[in-house]
């Protein structure tokens, strides 16, 4: 049988790796503690899900069957849709109460916050970026004349770091009182004169672009303020070396990290996904301006829109699901829905320039968006490697570059308000009754299809079973491979073999999903 630590590196090499990292029998109690961790983990997502099927399989529709009236003595039925129509206008008012109370709560919470359209917040995040050198020329004692070989026998090498912390309001207040607005002034300086082809830190100390009251990177020696890290905000981090690849060494032109992929709601991120600092090294000798792009890593993730779709919902950048919420409240803005067909839309001209048709179906909306969302840019500073003396002689403070980027960050729910254990077991009674409810809807659905199938029975039992049994038949031939009636025409009889506006070809049903099945990516495989 395979011993607990061997279970362990199989299953969870990071745990293991890194530099620095000590012998697994000197962090044995670590690693049990964090296999006993992840299997919790994995328990507590199956029970999750054990529960979502559960309620998944429980009736939810609560609209009473069409025709049901027909079938009752008395009106019932419509003492229940009065019911339901009252319980649908008190739903939507405590809905919007409830938004109401959660849009204060983040107010109140999030006072220096602004908030996007997706309902999010933006927050800053400063970034520090430096690099360090060694074995440079300068840095060295110098060569031997009269040695044969003239190089310094080590290679002269740099090593970049781009920290990053998130900003509370606190924070921002005291660097704001702190530094001003020569660390702006300075990091502005530094990108134009990149643009301009010259070194993005080529300042003087005494210049007026040069940072007087640089501000220290975060500290990790703080545990009681935990900042979101820098690694939870990107997907991705790029530097781009301004550099033909022949003049760079090992001909590499790009240095590249992406975050590994993960289970969502993983309790325990990987090292290589849970970092404030990200640090990289590599063997040059002259200075090198580059371009630092920041992927980031949104969700729900927000896209770039075309310039129509961008005209018709006025915002440059949004989530998919925001974007169909924003045509569809300017669909009934407008009033573009056909009265007979409500899921059908006449479009107007500012539609026909997004879509460009006159009428489309609702849920074929967010498959036609495809073709107007982009993904983000990604968010690039400017910075330059330097490897000279000048710079490394200044203070440490002095050589950093500070970038502030503006990122969305998920909306703080509002809590629930203080709910008394009485409260608490009424609420639990009405879902309890809700469910009950559904139930009954149900049944009285498969009575009435039971009363229709029998009424119809009863008027020609002959000709009615001959059709029952066909239709039977034919169902069980498409469910076994073996019907073949659409390779000729000799198998469509009846309704199906009618064609025009008033066959069952031409109803709003059909052609629905006709366009359902257009769009699904395996178009080649077989639908009947």
């Amino acid at each position: 049988m395979p011993s607990l630590r061997s279970i362990i590196f199989a299953n969870f090499p990071a745990f293991g790796t890194g530099s620095g990292a000590a012998h697994p029998q000197q962090n044995d109690k670590e690693y049990q503690r964090r296999l006993r961790e992840e299997i919790a983990a994995r328990q507590q997502q199956e029970r999750v899900q054990d529960e979502a099927r559960r309620r998944a399989s429980k009736p939810t529709d609560k609209t009473m069957p069409e025709g049901v009236h027909e079938l009752i003595v008395g009106d019932g039925v419509a003492q229940y849709r009065k019911i339901r129509d009252v319980e649908r206008r008190l739903d939507s008012v405590m809905m919007r109460k409830r938004l109401d109370m959660q849009d204060k709560y983040i107010a109140d919470q999030m006072p220096g916050g602004t908030f996007s359209s997706s309902g999010g917040r933006t927050k800053r995040m400063k970034i520090w970026v430096s690099n360090t050198v060694e074995n440079q020329p300068w840095q060295g004692g110098g060569m031997d004349e009269s040695a044969f070989d003239f190089t310094m026998g080590t290679e002269a090498s740099y090593k970049v770091k781009i920290q990053g912390q998130l900003m509370d309001d606190e924070d921002l207040e005291d660097a704001e009182q702190s530094e001003g607005n020569d660390q702006v002034a300075g990091g502005r300086a530094a990108g134009e004169k990149q643009k301009n082809g010259e070194d993005a830190m080529d300042t003087e100390p005494d210049s007026q672009d040069a940072t007087t009251k640089p501000s220290k990177p975060p500290q990790p020696s703080r545990p009681s303020q935990q900042k979101t890290k820098l690694s939870h905000f990107f997907k991705s981090i790029t530097v781009d070396f301004d550099r033909n690849k022949n003049l760079q060494p090992q001909c590499m032109t790009q240095v590249e990290w992406k975050k590994p992929p993960m289970q969502p709601n993983t309790p325990i991120l990987p090292p290589a996904a849970d970092f404030d600092s990200l640090e990289f090294e590599r063997k040059s000798d002259e200075n090198i301006n580059c371009t630092i792009n920041f992927y980031r890593d949104e969700s729900p993730e927000r896209y770039l829109l075309d310039e129509p779709l961008s005209e018709l919902l006025d915002t440059t950048e949004d989530d998919r699901t925001s974007i169909v919420m924003g045509i569809w409240e300017y669909i009934k803005a407008m009033g573009l829905q056909q009265s007979d067909e409500k899921r059908q839309i006449h479009c107007d001209d500012r539609l026909r320039a997004v879509f460009g048709q006159d009428t489309i179906y609702f849920p074929h909306i967010s498959t036609m968006l495809a073709s107007h969302l982009s993904p983000l840019p990604p968010l690039s500073v400017p910075y330059t490697i330097r490897v000279d003396p000048e710079y490394h002689s200044l203070p440490d403070p002095q050589r950093y570059t500070i970038y502030t980027l503006t990122l969305q960050v998920p909306s703080i729910p509002a809590p629930p308000p203080g709910l008394s254990p009485q409260t608490i077991q009424e609420l639990k009674q009405l879902q309890q009754k809700d469910e009950h409810i559904a139930f009954l809807i149900q049944a009285i659905g498969k009575s009435q299809r039971k009363h229709k199938f029998f009424v119809q029975m009863a008027k020609d039992p002959v000709n009615f079973t001959k059709k029952w049994m066909a239709s039977q038949k034919r169902d069980l031939e498409i469910i076994l491979g073996e019907d073949g009636r659409f390779e000729d025409g000799s198998h469509l009889a009846g309704e199906w073999s009618r064609g025009g506006e008033d066959g069952v070809w031409g109803k709003g049903e059909v052609k629905e999903a006709v366009g359902v099945m257009v769009q699904r990516p395996d178009k080649d495989r077989r639908a009947f």
